[in-house]
């Protein structure tokens, strides 16, 4: 019997670093975090979902995914062409020179994106500063990489180890931007005990005992806030 759990790109590399701990019959499908709930809004096939905790929510909320379980948070970073000139990200300030100087301004379509435009709005720099939307599913640190902007934001684990990319480090003080991502048994689970089992054992993977493979990827387990 196979299980098969549909995710964000976002978590994608922390339950490859898991897949070992995990059941063998146990298959990842990962795309966009948009993408994502739509196939689940559209009737695909599966039985658990790792997404946004704020996506798995509104899922939730439309009777197509039970109870999310908050896994891991993540801070969203900055990052640059690996071969820009060295840039300070140690305060507001220096923030705020990143993206009023930065050409373009790199972002994606999931919750670190929807957030960095509110940031942007709420530091008075609307109109201010280029923002490029990276498509569905792939890198803001790709634009880097291909020369289309010279600032990305994302979530570290989607940023890490991608040539030509440089990280800074994750925004400082009160523009600091934290996503949580969470599972679910969906409704339309053809194999809905195995998947609770499933949930259960991700959510003990996800705790302090088993937190190194997380915390390399920039997660590190849930804490209520």
């Amino acid at each position: 019997m196979h299980l098969l759990a549909l995710t964000s790109m976002a978590v994608r590399p922390v339950l490859a670093d898991l897949a070992p701990l995990l059941p063998p019959a146990v298959r990842f499908e990962a795309a966009g975090g948009v993408e994502t709930a739509r196939r689940i809004r559209d009737g695909a096939s599966a039985d658990l979902a790792v997404l946004a905790a704020d996506a798995l929510a509104a899922l939730h909320a439309e009777g197509l995914a039970g109870a999310p379980r908050p896994l891991w948070d993540s801070a969203t970073v900055a990052a640059v062409p690996a071969d820009a000139p060295p840039a300070a990200l140690d305060t507001v300030a220096d923030l705020r020179a990143l993206l009023t100087t930065a050409r373009t301004v790199a972002h994606s379509t999931g919750p670190s994106g929807t957030a960095l435009l509110a940031l942007v709005d709420r530091l008075g720099l609307a109109g201010r500063v280029r923002l490029l939307q990276a498509p569905p599913g792939t890198p803001a640190g790709t634009l880097l990489a291909d020369g289309r902007a010279d600032l990305a934001f994302q979530q570290h684990s989607e940023l890490a180890g991608l040539p030509g990319v440089r990280v800074l480090g994750p925004l400082p003080g009160d523009t600091a931007i934290t996503s949580t991502f969470a599972a679910a048994v969906l409704t339309a689970s053809p194999r809905p005990g195995p998947a609770r089992a499933l949930l259960d054992l991700l959510g003990l993977l996800a705790s302090d005992a088993a937190a190194p493979a997380a915390l390399a990827r920039g997660m590190r387990p849930h804490v209520p806030r």
